[in-house]
């Protein structure tokens, strides 16, 4: 058996024409603040990425590009602007922050309302309530490429393995709404084969280069690698997600790295910024 390679370009290109469309019938065009404290690289590269693809699907995007010396103080005044500009529809605080700054008291900051990241307790708790609008993009991206392939998800049998609050915990959420049967996996899961081998899906996001070997995968699953790690070989830098290579030899069906899962949580952050602005103006 040889997987099927789930590529997450023609998913995102799908998701993104619906944003368009939606842009397009909107009283007012949606405008996406981009918030980035400090010269980190991935950082300013990440926010480059999300300005551009927002404009290309019709969205204003504005980006504060903080000095590194930013106190906590000014940080909060600037969202606390944002949150009062009503032509400010979603609002994204790039992480990580410098050192000094406190991140939960930042996240704690973004209106609810404009939180396009699905970060705030607030949007947590309405997530797991099954009635979220906003939700965290990585998983809510996943669930799009599920659907885009056809992939059953109701009645199923999934893991996660990782337990961060950006991915592991609301992918298992989501999934639970979706009608799965979700087991959470982590470092400290005594036995985790007991637990993969079982699972019909599997969402993989541990940060651990090659982690997944294919003797703990289930024949037949759907493997979503939410990795991106970045190891040496041969002298020379390399990208690689947390699925050993040989579960392609195992699996049913998975997601590449690069060009998998990374591709769809920008396009659910503009599909977040339109759902914020339609829900503004539905409100009137």
């Amino acid at each position: 058996m040889t997987a099927r390679l789930l590529p997450g370009a023609p998913v995102a290109d799908a998701l993104l024409a619906r944003v368009a469309g939606r842009v397009r019938v909107l009283a007012q065009v949606p405008r996406l603040a981009l918030v980035r404290v400090g010269d980190d690289p991935a950082s300013v590269s990440y926010v480059r990425s999300k300005d551009k693809k927002a404009r290309e699907v019709g969205i204003d995007s504005e980006v504060h590009a903080l000095p590194e010396t930013t106190t906590q103080a000014e940080l909060l005044a600037l969202l606390a602007r944002l949150n009062a500009d009503p032509a400010v529809s979603g609002i994204l605080v790039q992480l990580p922050l410098p050192a000094h700054i406190a991140e939960e008291p930042v996240l704690l900051a973004v209106d609810p309302a404009k939180d396009v990241d699905g970060f705030h307790p607030f949007n947590v708790a309405q997530m797991w309530a099954g009635h979220a609008r906003l939700n965290p993009c990585t998983p809510a991206g996943i669930l799009e490429l599920l659907d885009f392939y056809g992939i059953p998800v109701a009645g199923q049998r999934a893991a996660v393995v990782g337990r961060s609050e950006i991915v592991g915990r609301p992918m298992a959420a989501m999934l639970l709404g979706r009608d799965a049967t979700v087991t959470i996996a982590h470092s400290r899961t005594a036995d985790l084969g007991a637990v993969t081998r079982e699972a019909d899906i599997l969402v993989v996001a541990v940060g651990r280069p090659q982690f997944l070997t294919p003797d703990i995968v289930k024949p037949g699953a759907t493997v979503i690698d939410v990795g991106i790690n970045r190891i040496e070989v041969g002298g020379k830098g390399k990208i690689v997600g947390d699925l050993h290579p040989d579960v392609v030899q195992v699996a049913g069906g998975l997601t590449p790295v690069p060009g998998g899962v990374g591709l769809l949580t920008v396009a659910q952050l503009m599909a977040n910024t339109v759902t914020a602005a339609e829900l503004v103006q539905a409100r009137g």
